[in-house]
């Protein structure tokens, strides 16, 4: 994929079919882009060891510690930030880094969904300021992702606003989403690389898994959902 590529308008969704797309490793493979963008604000010296440190100690008092789980439900590195302070460097990041990581195999099946007419809906526990740029430059409208909480004055309070899009909560948005639209799910796909992803698969007629982790060639098998590898 060029890092220059312009974002395609995604055209009135004429059918009654949506393709629900997970983003980290089933867009852009490897590492969460939320991993990658907290390394960049440590570089930046906008997160500090302490941020890190204080994460950490909320992961190991939340075990099993082979879950994290408790890290997409609380983003303290980002508790007492500013949204001016984070959104900008979010979208540079997002620009300059992860737009060219994205599959091309990946764009190729949105970009059919897209001249398909199908609504294409973006469903992820990413921050809400990493994947907002990313759909704009896809040309995606729809995006459920983690919306990071805020106080009274504005600032990150470190929570997010439920319910978060992972798992169980994925399904319930999915659901929810068809039922505005009415929409039939035995006629939609979902693409995803994860067991956080497995409610979906199973709510769609048209699951694919997509570079399996944790397990999920096995859970593919059971279901006997068809894996491509999206590099």
């Amino acid at each position: 994929m060029t890092a220059n590529r312009p974002g395609i308008a995604q055209r009135p969704a004429a059918s009654k079919i949506a393709a629900f797309f997970d983003v980290d490793n089933t867009l852009v493979p490897g590492a969460a882009i939320e991993v990658r963008f907290f390394h960049h604000l440590r570089r930046q010296g906008i997160v500090g060891w302490m941020d890190a440190a204080r994460s950490l100690g909320y992961l190991l008092q939340h075990l099993p510690p082979v879950s994290l789980h408790p890290l997409r439900e609380r983003k303290l590195y980002l508790e007492g930030k500013r949204p001016e302070t984070i959104e900008p460097l979010a979208d540079a990041f997002i620009q300059r880094d992860i737009r060219p990581l994205v599959s091309r195999a990946a764009v190729a099946r949105l970009e059919e969904h897209q001249r398909s007419g199908h609504h294409v809906v973006f469903i992820t526990g990413c921050p809400e300021f990493l994947i907002a740029p990313l759909a704009k430059f896809l040309g995606v409208e729809t995006i459920f992702c983690a919306k990071p909480d805020l106080d009274d004055t504005g600032s990150y309070t470190g929570h997010l606003v439920l319910p978060v899009p992972y798992g169980e909560g994925k399904r319930l948005l999915v659901e929810e989403f068809a039922h505005e639209r009415g929409l039939n799910l035995k006629d939609c796909h979902a693409y995803g690389d994860s067991p956080g992803d497995v409610e979906i698969l199973l709510s769609v007629g048209h699951p694919l898994v997509v570079n399996p982790i944790r397990g999920m060639e096995r859970i593919a098998a059971q279901y006997r959902w068809p894996i491509v590898r999206w590099e």
